[in-house]
């Protein structure tokens, strides 16, 4: 079957203004800056989508009904590239309707422009380089297994930890990048499963994230939307929950 695409439409995802609202934070902060003149992208009726091609990851914001209906446009338009998606909660079901959708994922997109309070803690955490690589994989396959940003790779700028008194890792952390257009994202937070409870992940949270906002004016981070203790440690540190999104594989592609 011969894929048809239309020619790339980047300026459509901002005529509508939809980034400026409730809801769409992942258009403001994920496709918006900078804008790339080869994205293809697709807009109409209250949601837009933009194609992260190498991933073959559609991305969509703005009302669910119109959302799905860009993802089967895009689906049927390039059928050879598009094989997941991410989009406002409710497309998955919508979407399913007339295609296979597998691996529903809900997340929850969440960002801050502030720096958060200052936790007792932060004063213990360090920065890690290039020759802990190794330490972090082992700590990181141990106590945060489904990991989502691991050592060595390109998106990060940079890690962070927290040793005990005998130098040993009892916490860690990431600042990456959202792969559309380098945004800062804060990634792959573990804490020692024995030393959970006692603040590490919450000042090792709140370092990163005033690292963020000091040098880039924001931090953006994506939390499963299950997990309850997440919740209420980056709704303290002041990061919005205006964006709950669900992600998913379109099955056979």
């Amino acid at each position: 079957m011969q894929a048809t695409t239309l020619l790339p439409r980047t300026s459509d995802l901002f005529t509508q203004g939809l980034e400026q609202q409730a809801g769409a934070a992942l258009l403001r902060f994920g496709a918006a800056r900078p804008r790339p003149t080869d994205r293809i992208s697709w807009s109409g009726d209250g949601a837009v989508a933009w194609l992260d091609a190498p991933r073959g990851h559609v991305w969509s914001v703005g009302e669910p009904t119109a959302a799905a209906g860009l993802l089967l446009r895009a689906a049927h338009q390039l059928p050879d590239t598009v094989r997941e998606f991410t989009g406002p909660r409710g497309t998955e079901e919508l979407l399913g309707r007339h295609l296979p959708v597998t691996d529903q994922v809900p997340w929850i997109f969440r960002w801050t422009l502030d720096e958060p309070s200052v936790h007792p803690a932060e004063e213990r955490v360090v920065t890690l380089d290039e020759t802990h690589h190794d330490e972090l994989l082992a700590f990181l396959s141990e106590h945060s297994p489904e990991y989502s940003t691991g050592p060595g790779s390109a998106d990060v700028s940079l890690w962070a930890g927290i040793r005990d008194a005998d130098g040993r890792l009892l916490a860690c952390g990431a600042l990456s990048s959202l792969r559309d257009n380098g945004a800062p994202l804060m990634a792959s937070v573990a804490t020692d499963a024995a030393q959970r409870g006692q603040g590490l992940g919450a000042a090792l949270t709140s370092w990163l994230t005033r690292y963020a906002v000091r040098r880039y004016g924001f931090c953006t981070l994506w939390q499963l939307a299950d997990n309850a203790p997440a919740d209420r440690l980056y709704t303290r540190l002041g990061y919005r929950n205006e964006d709950p999104c669900v992600a998913a594989r379109i099955n056979g592609r």
